[in-house]
């Protein structure tokens, strides 16, 4: 599993010839390294006497936080094993007219299932960015720049999503699902940046 990975292996994979991981696990990475500074800035807001008054919800988005982080990182394999069954369906056999159709049949559900994984990091993504407002607004201000850069992987994470979401989704021949999920890859990008821009005006330095 890619997860299990020390970081200079992962990175050392991720710059070789292979496929995977490609832009959608490293999407999902940047969402959980978001989440991971999130958990950290809750952190050290908790047990301070200048925090006591926002301490019970600094637990809370330390708890949603790391639900997050585990999340992301399982979307990590998830992304690599989704191309992986893309790249199964394809040498499926083509002798005849119903192994056509059958690997016709496997490479659409294998791409949909592909589009899908990406999107739900992207949706996870711009909902922690939620969470991080409150470690930014609330949280121990000594930390606020690793609040910033939360929010800045986690606009990364969503965006780089989206990106491995609409290559697939050139592929998908189903028009229903098609417009379905462009209409939300587009009210994502159209609010992610806007969300970033409006947390980092809370940032004080």
């Amino acid at each position: 599993m890619l997860v299990d990975m020390n970081l200079k292996a992962f990175l050392d994979k991720t710059a070789s010839s292979d496929p995977v991981p490609g832009g959608g696990s490293i999407a999902a990475l940047g969402g959980a390294i978001s989440a991971a500074l999130t958990e950290m800035v809750a952190a050290l807001t908790i047990g301070k006497k200048k925090y006591v008054e926002v301490e019970e919800e600094m637990k809370e988005v330390a708890k949603a936080a790391l639900e997050f982080r585990n999340k992301f990182v399982d979307d990590i394999d998830r992304d690599s094993d989704a191309f992986n069954e893309v790249m199964a369906a394809f040498k499926l056999p083509k002798e005849t007219e119903e192994e056509k159709e059958k690997r016709k049949a496997a490479i659409q559900e294998a791409t949909k299932k592909a589009a899908l994984v990406p999107l739900e990091v992207a949706k996870d993504a711009f909902k922690i960015m939620e969470v991080i407002e409150k470690v930014v607004v609330k949280g121990n201000q000594n930390a606020v720049t690793d609040g910033a850069v939360a929010a800045m992987m986690a606009r990364t994470a969503v965006l780089s999503a989206l990106y491995n979401v609409k290559i697939n989704l050139g592929s998908i021949k189903d028009e229903a699902f098609v417009e379905k999920v462009t209409k939300e890859v587009e009210v994502l990008e159209a609010n992610v940046e806007k969300v970033e821009k409006d947390i980092l005006s809370k940032v004080v330095l």
